[in-house]
């Protein structure tokens, strides 16, 4: 008898990816963790920061380790896998009792099986999702600042109640019930990961660098500017006399506005040419540090931030869009490991040297300009993207 197809359902894939990656998301509310961590152990700020940093390198490598294990494993057993990995990494970074156990624990096993999980699901459901891939893959990246929204709140509370290390095993505890849940809808979704033979005969796509590298330098240029803003919204708007209560609300609603911009770029590049999203959202961060450059005040700030978010917002949803624009489905979680580099590269870049310049200088003034300035050479960089398929590309070399 012939084999039966599979039966494919895309919501359960959607929900899968869904269910693991908000508790994922809870790295960008690592800050949320500093100050009890510095207190307990005596680790410095610096320091503390150089965790968060090493773990969107652990993420990234992750990333780009994942299209390596497809035909190891279906991807139910290989998030099953990762999960326990990343859970276990979590549970060693509560018991640490010193610097070197934290980074080993939350930065890099935690962070490689962290990213590893995310291709994986990024792939799958990418390969039975054949509509509206730009709207999916933005509502994708957006699930990690919705996730940090959730986890911030519960985080401090549980801080306050309960310790950090209770709080660090709740969240390893979480891991694996959404883990499990993740499992059985990617069952349930029919779930394939790319055979080696698809990969192989996609392999002429990979050798249109130049468009992979441009993609980088557009979101890295964005994404330098939105990082340093996540990190460090709290002292921008103190430092432009704005209070305390002004900037913690602020910070909350610039990562849902970023959220929000990931999903709508995404939505856009299913309706307009990938290279005129992008480039506008380069000009909506733009226009912020213009505003903030010209009027420096806090209200400004605020409105400046915002901006600036959004502007991230929207290059990392056209971005996400983008290479299901580009390239074949079975090549998306290699393609889009590669592009995610720009996001490492960008977190320990502007962000580090914003911190440098404001002790050098007592404002972020200079870091503003810097950052409009990206923007300025995003939105011309952007504007040299393809405007057609990927597809179209290749018949017309031949």
């Amino acid at each position: 008898m012939p084999a039966q197809p599979r039966t494919q359902r895309p919501w359960a894939a959607i929900a899968a990816v869904t269910a693991l990656t908000l508790p994922l998301g809870s790295i960008y509310a690592f800050s949320v963790f500093l100050k009890p961590i510095e207190v307990e152990l005596g680790i410095p700020r610096s320091a503390l920061s150089f965790v968060f940093g090493l773990a969107t390198v652990g993420f990234t490598v992750g990333m780009n380790l994942a299209p390596m294990l497809y035909r190891l494993a279906s991807p139910a057993v290989l998030i099953m896998i990762n999960t326990v990995i990343a859970a276990l990494g979590i549970e060693m970074a509560s018991r640490a009792n010193g610097l070197a156990m934290l980074l080993l624990g939350y930065s890099v096993v935690f962070g490689v099986a962290g990213g590893t999980i995310f291709i994986i699901l990024q792939q799958a459901v990418n390969l039975l999702v054949r509509s509206r891939t730009g709207l999916l893959n933005g509502y994708v990246l957006g699930l990690y600042p919705m996730g940090a929204m959730i986890a911030a709140p519960l985080f401090g509370w549980s801080n306050e109640h309960h310790g950090y290390r209770t709080t660090l095993t709740g969240l390893a505890v979480a891991l694996l019930v959404f883990g499990i849940a993740s499992v059985w809808l990617t069952v349930h979704a029919g779930s394939i990961l790319p055979a080696r033979s698809a990969v192989q005969h996609d392999a002429q796509v990979e050798r249109h660098t130049a468009i992979t590298i441009r993609l980088c330098i557009v979101f890295f240029l964005a994404a330098a500017a939105g990082l340093t803003v996540l990190s460090q919204a709290v002292g921008i708007i103190a430092a432009y006399g704005g209070a305390t209560a002004m900037a913690l609300w602020a910070t909350t609603g610039i990562t849902a506005v970023i959220a929000c911009g990931r999903v709508s770029g995404g939505w856009l590049v299913d309706r307009f040419m990938v290279p005129f999203v992008s480039a506008g959202a380069q000009i909506v961060a733009l226009t912020g540090t213009v505003i903030l450059s010209v009027w420096p005040a806090p209200e400004t700030a605020v409105l400046a931030l915002v901006l600036i978010g959004a502007g991230y917002g929207l290059v990392s949803g056209s971005t996400a869009g983008a290479v299901a624009v580009y390239w074949p489905k079975t090549m998306y979680g290699t393609i889009a490991s590669r592009v995610y580099i720009a996001w490492c590269v960008a977190a320990v870049t502007l962000p580090v040297l914003a911190g440098h310049l404001f002790d050098l200088t007592g404002g972020y003034h200079v870091t503003i300009l810097i950052a409009g300035c990206g923007n300025l050479l995003g939105c011309v960089m952007a504007l040299g993207l393809p405007r057609a398929k990927m597809g179209q590309f290749i018949r017309s070399a031949a």
